[in-house]
Protein backbone atom coordinates (compact mmCIF):
# COMPACT_ATOMS: atom_id res chain seq x y z
CA UNK A 1 0.00 0.00 0.00
CA UNK A 2 3.13 2.48 0.72
CA UNK A 3 4.66 1.23 -2.51
CA UNK A 4 1.12 2.35 -4.36
CA UNK A 5 1.23 5.72 -2.51
CA UNK A 6 4.37 6.55 -2.98
CA UNK A 7 4.33 5.31 -6.80
CA UNK A 8 0.98 7.78 -7.28
CA UNK A 9 3.22 10.02 -5.50
CA UNK A 10 5.69 10.05 -7.65
CA UNK A 11 3.24 10.35 -10.72
CA UNK A 12 1.75 13.30 -9.25
CA UNK A 13 5.09 15.46 -8.93
CA UNK A 14 6.06 14.83 -12.48
CA UNK A 15 2.22 15.47 -13.84
CA UNK A 16 2.88 19.62 -11.68
CA UNK A 17 5.88 19.42 -13.35
CA UNK A 18 4.54 19.05 -16.84
CA UNK A 19 1.84 21.19 -16.24
CA UNK A 20 4.14 23.93 -14.57
CA UNK A 21 6.14 23.43 -17.88
CA UNK A 22 2.92 23.57 -20.08
CA UNK A 23 1.71 26.63 -18.05
CA UNK A 24 5.30 28.64 -18.73
CA UNK A 25 5.17 28.02 -22.33
CA UNK A 26 1.60 28.77 -22.79
CA UNK A 27 2.28 32.58 -21.65
CA UNK A 28 5.47 32.60 -23.32
CA UNK A 29 3.78 31.88 -26.67
CA UNK A 30 0.74 35.08 -26.13
CA UNK A 31 1.75 38.29 -28.13
CA UNK A 32 3.73 40.61 -26.14
CA UNK A 33 4.39 40.20 -22.21
CA UNK A 34 3.42 42.10 -18.88
CA UNK A 35 5.52 45.25 -19.47
CA UNK A 36 3.60 46.53 -23.19
CA UNK A 37 0.41 45.00 -21.47
CA UNK A 38 1.73 47.66 -18.35
CA UNK A 39 2.56 50.35 -20.76
CA UNK A 40 -0.21 49.53 -23.14
CA UNK A 41 0.88 52.79 -25.74
CA UNK A 42 3.98 53.93 -23.98
CA UNK A 43 5.34 50.36 -24.41
CA UNK A 44 8.72 51.35 -26.89
CA UNK A 45 12.14 52.63 -26.83
CA UNK A 46 13.83 53.03 -23.32
CA UNK A 47 10.57 52.66 -20.82
CA UNK A 48 9.93 48.93 -22.68
CA UNK A 49 13.55 48.25 -22.16
CA UNK A 50 13.91 49.48 -18.64
CA UNK A 51 10.70 47.75 -17.42
CA UNK A 52 11.85 44.08 -19.29
CA UNK A 53 15.25 44.79 -17.45
CA UNK A 54 13.43 45.53 -13.96
CA UNK A 55 11.32 42.54 -14.28
CA UNK A 56 14.11 40.21 -15.45
CA UNK A 57 11.96 39.32 -18.84
CA UNK A 58 15.13 39.85 -20.79
CA UNK A 59 16.91 36.89 -19.98
CA UNK A 60 16.74 33.62 -21.26
CA UNK A 61 12.76 31.84 -20.77
CA UNK A 62 14.69 28.67 -19.43
CA UNK A 63 16.64 30.63 -17.10
CA UNK A 64 13.05 32.30 -16.32
CA UNK A 65 11.01 29.07 -16.01
CA UNK A 66 13.73 27.76 -13.37
CA UNK A 67 13.83 30.86 -11.29
CA UNK A 68 9.81 30.98 -11.58
CA UNK A 69 9.44 27.56 -10.42
CA UNK A 70 12.03 27.66 -7.89
CA UNK A 71 10.46 30.79 -5.90
CA UNK A 72 7.12 29.25 -6.88
CA UNK A 73 7.53 25.75 -4.38
CA UNK A 74 8.59 28.50 -1.90
CA UNK A 75 5.20 30.21 -1.94
CA UNK A 76 6.88 32.91 -3.82
CA UNK A 77 5.11 34.06 -6.81
CA UNK A 78 6.53 37.49 -7.27
CA UNK A 79 4.36 40.37 -7.72
CA UNK A 80 1.95 41.17 -10.57
CA UNK A 81 2.56 42.91 -13.63
CA UNK A 82 2.13 46.90 -12.22
CA UNK A 83 4.65 45.79 -9.62
CA UNK A 84 2.70 47.13 -7.02
CA UNK A 85 0.65 44.13 -5.20
CA UNK A 86 2.54 40.25 -4.29
CA UNK A 87 0.77 38.05 -5.54
CA UNK A 88 0.71 35.45 -2.93
CA UNK A 89 -1.10 37.96 -0.89
CA UNK A 90 -3.62 38.63 -3.76
CA UNK A 91 -4.08 34.89 -4.05
CA UNK A 92 -4.31 33.86 -0.98
CA UNK A 93 -7.54 36.02 -0.08
CA UNK A 94 -9.34 34.99 -3.35
CA UNK A 95 -8.61 31.16 -2.69
CA UNK A 96 -9.32 32.06 1.38
CA UNK A 97 -13.06 33.15 -0.10
CA UNK A 98 -13.37 30.19 -3.01
CA UNK A 99 -12.85 27.70 -0.30
CA UNK A 100 -15.53 29.33 1.96
CA UNK A 101 -17.61 28.91 -1.13
CA UNK A 102 -16.64 25.35 -2.07
CA UNK A 103 -17.16 24.24 1.57
CA UNK A 104 -20.88 25.75 1.79
CA UNK A 105 -21.77 23.93 -1.28
CA UNK A 106 -19.65 20.46 -0.21
CA UNK A 107 -21.84 20.71 3.14
CA UNK A 108 -24.93 21.24 0.93
CA UNK A 109 -24.27 19.04 -1.64
CA UNK A 110 -22.67 15.52 -0.52
CA UNK A 111 -25.47 14.26 1.46
CA UNK A 112 -28.35 15.76 -0.49
CA UNK A 113 -26.69 13.91 -3.23
CA UNK A 114 -26.03 10.39 -1.08
CA UNK A 115 -29.21 10.57 0.16
CA UNK A 116 -31.28 11.18 -3.17
CA UNK A 117 -29.31 8.58 -5.16
CA UNK A 118 -29.80 6.00 -2.55
CA UNK A 119 -33.38 6.75 -2.97
CA UNK A 120 -33.28 6.86 -6.22
CA UNK A 121 -31.79 3.05 -6.94
CA UNK A 122 -33.71 1.60 -4.27
CA UNK A 123 -37.18 2.82 -5.61
CA UNK A 124 -35.55 2.29 -8.86
CA UNK A 125 -37.74 3.31 -12.07
CA UNK A 126 -40.67 4.13 -9.79
CA UNK A 127 -42.59 7.50 -10.17
CA UNK A 128 -39.48 9.33 -7.16
CA UNK A 129 -37.12 7.83 -9.34
CA UNK A 130 -38.32 9.35 -12.65
CA UNK A 131 -39.04 12.83 -11.06
CA UNK A 132 -35.41 13.09 -9.30
CA UNK A 133 -33.66 11.84 -12.16
CA UNK A 134 -35.06 14.23 -14.55
CA UNK A 135 -34.64 17.09 -12.42
CA UNK A 136 -31.06 15.59 -12.37
CA UNK A 137 -30.50 15.83 -15.89
CA UNK A 138 -31.68 19.37 -16.56
CA UNK A 139 -29.28 20.42 -13.98
CA UNK A 140 -26.29 18.51 -15.46
CA UNK A 141 -27.09 20.02 -18.80
CA UNK A 142 -28.50 23.57 -18.37
CA UNK A 143 -25.28 25.84 -18.88
CA UNK A 144 -24.19 27.49 -15.25
CA UNK A 145 -24.71 30.85 -16.22
CA UNK A 146 -28.11 30.21 -17.88
CA UNK A 147 -28.96 28.21 -14.18
CA UNK A 148 -27.31 31.59 -11.91
CA UNK A 149 -29.19 34.10 -14.28
CA UNK A 150 -32.48 32.71 -13.66
CA UNK A 151 -32.16 32.07 -9.82
CA UNK A 152 -30.77 35.91 -9.98
CA UNK A 153 -34.19 36.60 -11.72
CA UNK A 154 -36.49 34.53 -9.27
CA UNK A 155 -34.73 35.25 -5.87
CA UNK A 156 -33.37 38.67 -7.00
CA UNK A 157 -35.63 40.17 -9.19
CA UNK A 158 -39.03 39.08 -8.69
CA UNK A 159 -39.16 38.10 -5.38
CA UNK A 160 -36.17 40.12 -3.48
CA UNK A 161 -35.16 37.88 -1.31
CA UNK A 162 -31.65 37.71 -1.39
CA UNK A 163 -29.45 39.82 -2.97
CA UNK A 164 -28.21 39.33 -6.69
CA UNK A 165 -24.44 39.54 -6.50
CA UNK A 166 -21.79 40.18 -4.23
CA UNK A 167 -20.65 43.34 -3.47
CA UNK A 168 -18.33 42.22 -0.08
CA UNK A 169 -14.76 43.30 -1.11
CA UNK A 170 -12.32 40.34 -1.25
CA UNK A 171 -11.19 40.99 2.10
CA UNK A 172 -14.28 41.17 3.55
CA UNK A 173 -14.63 38.66 6.72
CA UNK A 174 -16.46 35.85 6.40
CA UNK A 175 -19.51 36.69 8.44
CA UNK A 176 -19.62 39.40 6.10
CA UNK A 177 -19.39 37.06 2.94
CA UNK A 178 -21.48 34.65 3.50
CA UNK A 179 -24.65 36.08 3.69
CA UNK A 180 -24.38 37.08 0.24
CA UNK A 181 -23.24 33.77 -1.14
CA UNK A 182 -26.55 32.09 -0.83
CA UNK A 183 -27.58 32.79 -4.45
CA UNK A 184 -24.13 31.50 -5.66
CA UNK A 185 -24.06 28.22 -3.09
CA UNK A 186 -27.32 26.78 -4.71
CA UNK A 187 -26.03 27.50 -8.64
CA UNK A 188 -22.91 25.53 -7.40
CA UNK A 189 -24.73 22.85 -5.37
CA UNK A 190 -27.47 22.11 -8.21
CA UNK A 191 -25.02 21.25 -10.60
CA UNK A 192 -22.87 19.30 -7.57
CA UNK A 193 -25.64 17.23 -6.58
CA UNK A 194 -27.25 16.09 -9.74
CA UNK A 195 -23.33 14.81 -11.40
CA UNK A 196 -22.86 13.05 -7.83
CA UNK A 197 -26.40 11.63 -7.58
CA UNK A 198 -26.51 9.71 -10.67
CA UNK A 199 -23.10 8.46 -9.77
CA UNK A 200 -24.61 7.15 -6.10
CA UNK A 201 -27.52 5.83 -8.16
CA UNK A 202 -25.62 3.97 -10.79
CA UNK A 203 -23.08 2.44 -8.07
CA UNK A 204 -25.88 1.47 -5.87
CA UNK A 205 -28.07 -0.12 -8.40
CA UNK A 206 -24.53 -2.40 -9.73
CA UNK A 207 -23.98 -2.97 -5.90
CA UNK A 208 -27.66 -4.33 -5.72
CA UNK A 209 -27.34 -6.82 -8.45
CA UNK A 210 -23.59 -8.10 -7.02
CA UNK A 211 -24.15 -11.80 -6.22
CA UNK A 212 -22.82 -11.44 -2.72
CA UNK A 213 -26.15 -8.98 -2.24
CA UNK A 214 -28.32 -11.73 -4.00
CA UNK A 215 -26.67 -14.86 -1.51
CA UNK A 216 -27.57 -12.26 1.24
CA UNK A 217 -30.90 -12.26 0.11
CA UNK A 218 -30.63 -15.90 -0.28
CA UNK A 219 -30.03 -16.57 3.51
CA UNK A 220 -32.89 -14.39 4.29
CA UNK A 221 -30.60 -11.23 5.86
CA UNK A 222 -33.52 -8.44 6.66
CA UNK A 223 -33.62 -5.97 3.53
CA UNK A 224 -32.58 -2.38 5.08
CA UNK A 225 -30.12 -4.44 7.33
CA UNK A 226 -28.30 -5.88 3.84
CA UNK A 227 -28.33 -2.10 2.54
CA UNK A 228 -26.98 -0.40 5.00
CA UNK A 229 -24.23 -2.97 6.16
CA UNK A 230 -23.36 -4.43 2.93
CA UNK A 231 -24.75 -2.27 -0.05
CA UNK A 232 -24.06 1.48 1.00
CA UNK A 233 -20.28 0.60 1.84
CA UNK A 234 -19.36 -1.06 -1.22
CA UNK A 235 -21.49 1.20 -3.47
CA UNK A 236 -20.32 4.89 -1.94
CA UNK A 237 -16.57 4.12 -2.18
CA UNK A 238 -16.75 5.59 -5.88
CA UNK A 239 -18.05 8.56 -4.52
CA UNK A 240 -14.87 9.23 -3.07
CA UNK A 241 -13.10 10.56 -6.47
CA UNK A 242 -16.30 11.94 -7.87
CA UNK A 243 -16.41 14.14 -4.59
CA UNK A 244 -12.48 14.88 -5.11
CA UNK A 245 -13.09 16.09 -8.92
CA UNK A 246 -15.83 18.03 -7.65
CA UNK A 247 -13.50 19.36 -4.97
CA UNK A 248 -10.96 20.58 -7.85
CA UNK A 249 -14.06 21.86 -9.91
CA UNK A 250 -15.01 24.07 -7.35
CA UNK A 251 -11.96 25.77 -6.43
CA UNK A 252 -10.98 26.28 -9.69
CA UNK A 253 -14.02 25.51 -12.28
CA UNK A 254 -16.52 27.70 -11.42
CA UNK A 255 -15.23 30.78 -13.17
CA UNK A 256 -18.85 31.52 -14.53
CA UNK A 257 -20.76 31.20 -11.02
CA UNK A 258 -18.00 33.51 -9.47
CA UNK A 259 -18.28 36.53 -13.04
CA UNK A 260 -22.43 35.74 -12.82
CA UNK A 261 -22.45 36.93 -9.28
CA UNK A 262 -19.60 38.81 -9.06
CA UNK A 263 -18.04 36.47 -6.07
CA UNK A 264 -14.01 37.50 -5.68
CA UNK A 265 -12.72 34.33 -6.01
CA UNK A 266 -10.14 32.42 -7.30
CA UNK A 267 -11.61 31.89 -10.88
CA UNK A 268 -12.86 35.91 -11.10
CA UNK A 269 -9.36 36.79 -10.01
CA UNK A 270 -7.99 34.79 -13.19
CA UNK A 271 -10.84 35.73 -15.75
CA UNK A 272 -9.21 39.54 -14.35
CA UNK A 273 -5.79 38.96 -14.73
CA UNK A 274 -6.58 37.30 -18.28
CA UNK A 275 -8.53 40.97 -19.12
CA UNK A 276 -5.37 43.08 -17.55
CA UNK A 277 -2.98 41.06 -19.12
CA UNK A 278 -1.03 40.42 -15.72
CA UNK A 279 0.64 37.38 -16.78
CA UNK A 280 2.41 36.33 -13.38
CA UNK A 281 -1.19 36.37 -11.20
CA UNK A 282 -2.54 34.21 -14.59
CA UNK A 283 0.85 31.72 -14.13
CA UNK A 284 0.54 31.50 -9.70
CA UNK A 285 -3.21 30.83 -10.04
CA UNK A 286 -2.64 27.73 -12.74
CA UNK A 287 -0.04 26.45 -10.74
CA UNK A 288 -2.06 26.67 -7.38
CA UNK A 289 -5.11 25.16 -9.20
CA UNK A 290 -2.61 22.28 -10.75
CA UNK A 291 -1.48 21.83 -7.01
CA UNK A 292 -4.93 21.43 -5.82
CA UNK A 293 -5.77 18.94 -8.82
CA UNK A 294 -3.28 16.32 -8.15
CA UNK A 295 -3.35 17.18 -4.29
CA UNK A 296 -7.25 15.64 -4.19
CA UNK A 297 -6.95 13.09 -6.07
CA UNK A 298 -4.21 11.70 -4.23
CA UNK A 299 -6.22 12.29 -1.18
CA UNK A 300 -9.38 10.54 -2.45
CA UNK A 301 -6.67 7.09 -4.18
CA UNK A 302 -5.68 7.16 -0.31
CA UNK A 303 -8.93 7.15 1.12
CA UNK A 304 -10.27 4.62 -1.38
CA UNK A 305 -7.44 2.32 -0.26
CA UNK A 306 -8.03 2.79 3.27
CA UNK A 307 -12.18 2.34 2.81
CA UNK A 308 -11.58 -0.81 0.69
CA UNK A 309 -9.74 -3.71 2.11
CA UNK A 310 -10.22 -5.58 -0.80
CA UNK A 311 -7.26 -3.25 -2.73
CA UNK A 312 -5.08 -3.22 0.75
CA UNK A 313 -5.16 -6.98 0.64
CA UNK A 314 -4.44 -7.28 -3.63
CA UNK A 315 -1.52 -4.78 -2.89
CA UNK A 316 -0.35 -6.68 -0.19
CA UNK A 317 -0.50 -10.42 -2.37
CA UNK A 318 1.34 -8.85 -4.99
CA UNK A 319 4.00 -7.31 -3.23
Amino acid sequence: MIQLLLRRLFLGLITIGLVSGIIFVSVEALPGDSCTAFLEREAEGKRLENCRNDLGLNRPAAVRYFDWAGRALQGDFGVSANGTKSIADMVGTRLRNSLVLALASLIIGIPLAIFLGIVTALWRDRQLDLWISTIAIFAMTIPEFVSATVLILIFSVWLGWLPGIVIAPAHAPISQLLPEVILPIIAISMVMTAHMLRMVRTSVIEVMASDYVQMARLKGVPYWQMVFRHVLPNALLPAINVIALTVAWLLGGVVVIEVVFNYPGLGRLMIDAISDRDLPVVQAIALILALIYVGVNLSADLLTMIANPRLRTLHTRKS
